[in-house]
């Protein structure tokens, strides 16, 4: 890391095929026994806010493009689950979502906003897609997760969003916003799949709910005076 300045992910990556090989293939454990991981770095996620939400669904004219971020933010999706999501996912009776094979490979349902239902409508009507509810170029294949990373950062810079923001900055946003509205952590770890509370809580920091409810002492002491 020090002489190639490789970032974490990579050296993680490195560690995590080396003791693949000596611990699964070569049964040599020891070999690999002291190599460590390298601790993560704990920073807080990027949420953009209602307003900036509000900003990308608005510059945004394409259907299949809009329909895309307004699912993925109003069902609080990872990338890969909006790219694969299909038509028979969309639950309008019951309004829910139901996320196939997500991380970990786990199933998993959340909610299906009003408004995002009613645009996916206008775009079911308009491409009428079979399979996929985003279809990709070639037959049979589902729209990709560059092409949605692209459609994202175009959306951002129309709408003047300078935040370090990314596709997954709607799931972040999703749960931050649910939390601000007075959604139980409970009932967003399920709905984002979380396997423990301790990763939900994550968007405790984020949420300005908590932090508005805070009054500065220095606001205290001009009271006082």
């Amino acid at each position: 890391m020090n002489e190639r300045n490789l970032s974490q992910g990579t050296f993680r990556f490195y560690v995590s095929g080396l003791k693949f090989l000596y611990r699964t293939t070569l049964k040599r454990e020891e070999v690999v026994a002291n190599i460590r991981y390298p601790k993560r770095k704990k920073t807080l996620p990027v949420v953009v806010d209602l307003s900036e939400v509000q900003a990308l669904f608005s510059v945004t004219e394409n259907m299949k493009h809009k329909a895309i971020l307004m699912i993925t933010y109003s069902a609080g999706l990872r990338l890969s689950e909006a790219a694969r999501l299909k038509v028979t996912d969309i639950d309008s009776k019951r309004m829910m979502v139901t996320v196939e094979q997500g991380k970990r490979n786990k199933d998993r349902y959340s909610i299906l906003s009003q408004t995002a239902l009613e645009c996916l409508r206008q775009y079911w009507r308009k491409y009428r897609p079979k399979e996929w509810v985003f279809e990709g170029q070639k037959e049979g294949t589902h729209r990709g997760l560059t092409a949605i990373r692209q459609i994202f950062i175009a959306a951002k810079k129309r709408a003047g969003i300078t935040k370090p923001a990314s596709v997954h900055s709607l799931r972040h946003a999703f749960a931050a916003h649910l939390i601000e509205a007075g959604t139980s952590l409970h009932h967003v770890q399920l709905l984002l799949g979380h396997r423990s509370p301790t990763t939900t809580t994550v968007y405790l920091h984020v949420s300005q709910l908590n932090l508005s409810q805070v009054t500065s002492p220095l606001d205290k002491l001009n009271q006082s005076s």
